[in-house]
């Protein structure tokens, strides 16, 4: 009886593990978006319409991992000619680089919710580290489709030039904001 009693007390003692929880990104609600100064006169922004992948949520550990694939020939800059110009070579060259991607080194939390996403953003083969800063996060049942689902919008700044992409630099702007909406659903 004394034993059932220790080992009762251990248990409650013992702390919650949580599980952690996959998420796959809805391609409906998920676009990628980047913005730069253009000579000056105005900010361009443009986004990709066609994303994938998976992030990996522990809330209770404080732990995640985000892996995100863009199809950088879904780009939709507004122009169907632009487009097609900034997949070219000096760009995106997407005839060799038809994806982008982001794979998470670290998540740091506050409380029970991501506030920044540390990672390699790779484009045109080249990888440089990147911290996304988280600055909304939802976690939650999908009010539609009664699964959970979790959402987020997150940004970081990168050069051009650091990507091979710099043509026109400084004159078309060498930074690029890029801000990530997404959203995703509990497999």
């Amino acid at each position: 009886m004394k034993r059932l009693a220790l080992l009762s007390l251990a248990a409650l003692a013992a702390p919650a593990f949580a599980a952690p929880e996959t998420f796959v990104i809805d391609n409906a609600h998920t676009f990628p978006r980047f913005s730069y100064s253009h000579l000056g006169y105005s900010t361009q922004l443009s986004r990709f319409d066609r994303t994938t992948g998976k992030v990996v949520l522990d809330q209770a550990a404080h732990t995640g991992a985000v892996d995100v694939v863009i199809d950088m020939k879904s780009v939709d800059t507004g122009s169907a000619l632009f487009n097609e110009h900034i997949q070219g070579a000096d760009y995106f060259d997407t005839a060799k680089y038809p994806t982008a991607t982001f794979k998470s080194t670290a998540v740091r939390f506050d409380g029970d919710k991501p506030v920044a996403v540390d990672g390699n953003l790779t484009i045109k083969g080249v990888t440089r580290p990147v911290t996304l800063t988280v600055t909304s996060f939802q976690a939650m049942p999908h009010p539609m489709l009664k699964r959970d689902a979790i959402g987020a919008n997150a940004t970081t700044v990168v050069k051009r030039t650091d990507f091979n992409a710099g043509k026109y630099a400084p004159y078309v702007g060498d930074e690029v904001t890029i801000s990530l909406a997404i959203e995703a659903i509990k497999e």
